[in-house]
């Protein structure tokens, strides 16, 4: 394994492999933030009480407060019961 050629080999992949670790991390961590900070609004909300109109991805409008946010879905309490949704299906909250 002392063979030059390997050794360039080597070292340029072990430089590859630190780039590529780089851009993961960075692109993980701004995933986070981004779904911490929306997370954030919804638990701020959760804790105040507030009443909110949510709009999901198939343009479904559900008022009502939320009961709970899990790390992938909100508890939603309405007039008409407790709805589950997913974080991934929500496009907007606004507050009421």
């Amino acid at each position: 394994m002392r063979h030059p050629d390997l050794m360039r080999l080597g070292r340029r992949l072990r430089e590859r492999m630190d780039e590529t670790l780089d851009a993961e991390q960075a692109a993980a961590l701004a995933a986070a933030r981004r779904r911490r900070s929306f997370r954030d609004l919804l638990l701020s909300a959760e804790d105040r009480g507030d009443e909110v109109l949510i709009t999901t991805v198939d343009g479904r409008a559900l008022a009502g407060s939320i009961g709970g946010v899990g790390a992938d879905h909100i508890e939603l309490v309405t007039g008409m019961g407790r709805h589950f949704l997913s974080l991934l299906h929500v496009v907007g909250v606004e507050p009421r």
